[in-house]
């Protein structure tokens, strides 16, 4: 690539312009267990994405929490800040999952793909990455 980063599928590069903006962030639970199998699971991410959210400056647009993954849709004034938000959520709700089901030391998160709405057509393209097979409700 022009900038010297190689694009890997499975570790992606996370690109930012300092001026803010509209991201819409995917992750996915490792190997795509379903980890937050229970309302209470679900309960517990969803809150702790509200907490992380607010502590780091992030304006929630749109979220869907699943059994092996979430989307959002946030604003960031400075978009740095993401990968703090996400890896303090991940952290936490990590460790919180882990409690529950007795498995110290598990490995709960796999990654995160974040991709910047840059015009309104591209916030409806991006609400359409995950499939009915992908999505379904505990």
């Amino acid at each position: 690539m022009a900038n010297g980063l190689t694009r890997w599928p499975h570790a992606p590069a996370h690109f930012f312009d300092a001026s803010g903006g509209t991201y819409v962030v995917t992750s996915a639970t490792y190997r795509k267990q379903h980890h937050f199998n229970s309302r209470a699971k679900l309960d517990l991410l969803q809150q702790a994405i509200f907490d992380f959210a607010e502590r780091n400056g992030v304006a929630l647009e749109a979220w869907a929490v699943f059994s092996n993954h979430y989307h959002l849709v946030a604003r960031l004034p400075q978009p740095a800040k993401l990968a703090t938000f996400v890896n303090r959520l991940h952290s936490f709700s990590s460790r919180k999952m882990n409690d529950i089901d007795g498995t110290p030391e598990r490995r709960v998160w796999y990654q995160y793909w974040e991709t910047r709405l840059t015009y309104e057509k591209s916030f409806l393209l991006g609400c359409t990455t995950c499939t009915a097979t992908q999505c379904t409700t505990v």
